[in-house]
């Protein structure tokens, strides 16, 4: 993927705190608001998941158009790497991106896990499915399994996954050749995740835990970008344009979370300028984990329990403060019916990742009862709280288009969209396999995707609110788990506080 451009607009900072109130409020309730079904949404956004899986599905699974696949993955190189997600439209698995997803999925339940209700089961299920995977390919010390499958022959042929004769071959880092940043992403997912089974299975989440310290130590020890030797098989899908250093960081953070040892504070502490964690960039996704950074040290901060990292609070402020509409500089861009946008693929992975670390934000502000110092005014957690649900709430269909962005959401939405298992005919429905090119004319078809993949979240509209509804726009057409992962925490926590 490439690099995405930030592209601000003027700060507006003669604006008084009353009219940006009134501003976020506009923002809040557009014409064409309605009341959403949230908890709905997070059922389905959930059972996303289970479209994606990868390997010998379990006899609980719900998606029931998919079947098993991939069940040899891994034996190019003597090692099992069944398992696990595709992470978009494809049938690639890429280690970089589904780490992030795990990392986030696991944030959703340790943060938001308390307003899930019944779904909660599923959203633990979820991270299992992906940490069952990264200890798999992780079981090597020294060594992070970081992609199975050639994505260009995979991307050359339009096939479901059940059908699969393209290369799948295998890819990996260790000691001659570093990948400090999907190895800390790794690390990081890890640690998460033993948070989240830490009650419910403490004998797995000791195994996770231990695991994320030895990939950690590697990452750490072995330091360099991992597509400066993976190039050719990463890049330009999941290429680290962003630097490695902000994984470290990431990866450390989580480790002190989940097992407040005092080393991983002191690295935190001793590297936080050498790794950058001062940058407050207003973007945070698979490659890019700044403003993560700072969100999640901030509430042990905001808590009073380390005053020492305050730095981390005033960058997580700065980081907000270029979010709010007309409040400070740089900001992001907005399109006409008030969606955050990024230039570059997938918007929504933007949209859902940023409005995530709004609303966790707003609640550790909340249980501190502080605001955000934004310039002349400041910026309450209950603003914050608007603003990502103005989010939710444009995916969920309060958008000019009228139209939900999650499939199965909703009286509208996306038909077409840019996935070969949705779009060909299921194994039920057509035994036979369809070849490489042989599914060329379901990816040019002008119908509709005969299969629904349930709480999917595409790509998005573009800047001016428009959405192809087409197969060939995958920009805009394509899901992928990392849209999905933060949008789960989100729907829970609304689910809970609809108004």
């Amino acid at each position: 993927m490439a690099p995405r451009v930030l592209l601000p607009v003027p700060a507006l900072s003669f604006l008084s705190l009353h009219f940006i109130v009134i501003l976020l409020l506009a923002v809040q309730h557009p014409s064409y608001a309605t009341r959403h079904d949230y908890g709905d949404a997070l059922g389905k956004s959930i059972l996303f998941f289970e479209g994606q899986r990868s390997g010998k599905l379990p006899p609980d699974q719900r998606v029931k158009w998919r079947r098993d696949s991939a069940l040899k993955d891994g034996s190019a190189a003597g090692v099992d790497l069944t398992g696990g997600y595709y992470d978009a439209g494809d049938n690639i698995k890429f280690g970089f991106p589904m780490a992030f997803t795990t990392t986030l999925l696991s944030w959703s339940v340790i943060d938001f896990g308390k307003t899930m209700g019944p779904e909660l089961k599923n959203a633990v299920k979820a991270v299992k499915w992906a940490t069952d995977y990264l200890l798999k390919v992780t079981a090597v010390k020294g060594t992070v399994y970081v992609q199975v499958g050639d994505a260009f022959s995979d991307h050359n042929c339009w096939e479901r996954p059940e059908d699969m004769d393209t290369s799948r071959a295998v890819y990996k880092v260790d000691g001659s050749h570093p990948g400090s940043d999907v190895a800390g992403e790794t690390a990081a997912a890890l640690a998460a995740a033993s948070i989240v089974f830490r009650r419910r299975d403490p004998s797995y989440s000791r195994i996770l835990l231990d695991r994320a310290v030895s990939v950690f130590e590697f990452a750490d020890t072995h330091r360099g970008a991992y597509s400066g030797s993976l190039r050719s098989a990463v890049c330009p899908f999941y290429c680290d344009v962003n630097g490695y250093q902000d994984e470290l960081l990431w990866g450390a953070a989580w480790l002190h979370k989940a097992s407040r040892r005092r080393e991983y504070r002191e690295y935190i502490v001793r590297n936080e300028e050498v790794l950058g964690a001062g940058d407050s960039i207003n973007e945070f996704g698979w490659d890019n984990k700044h403003a993560g950074i700072n969100v999640l040290i901030s509430k042990e901060v905001l808590m009073g329990k380390a005053n020492y990292l305050k730095s981390f609070q005033q960058n997580a402020d700065s980081f907000i403060c270029s979010l709010l509409p007309g409040i400070s500089h740089p900001q992001v861009q907005y399109s006409p019916g008030g969606l955050i946008f990024k230039a570059g693929s997938s918007n929504m992975q933007h949209v859902t990742s940023l409005s995530f670390l709004l609303l966790a934000y707003s609640n550790y502000l909340s249980h501190a009862n502080k605001v955000v110092p934004c310039g002349q005014t400041s910026a309450t957690p209950a603003q914050l709280k608007r603003l990502a649900k103005r989010q939710v709430d444009y995916i969920l269909g309060d958008n000019p288009m009228q139209m939900s962005y999650m499939v199965g959401y909703g009286a509208r939405y996306p038909q077409r969209i840019h996935h070969r298992a949705s779009s060909l005919p299921s194994v039920k429905a057509h035994p036979a396999h369809i070849g490489c090119k042989a599914g060329s004319r379901y990816f040019l078809s002008p119908n509709p995707n005969p299969n629904l993949l349930i709480g999917a979240v595409v790509g998005g509209p573009n800047s001016s609110d428009a959405f192809p509804d087409s197969r060939p726009f995958f920009q805009e057409s394509e899901p992928t788990t990392y849209i999905n992962a933060p949008l789960v925490g989100l729907l829970a926590y609304f689910s809970a506080h609809p108004n």
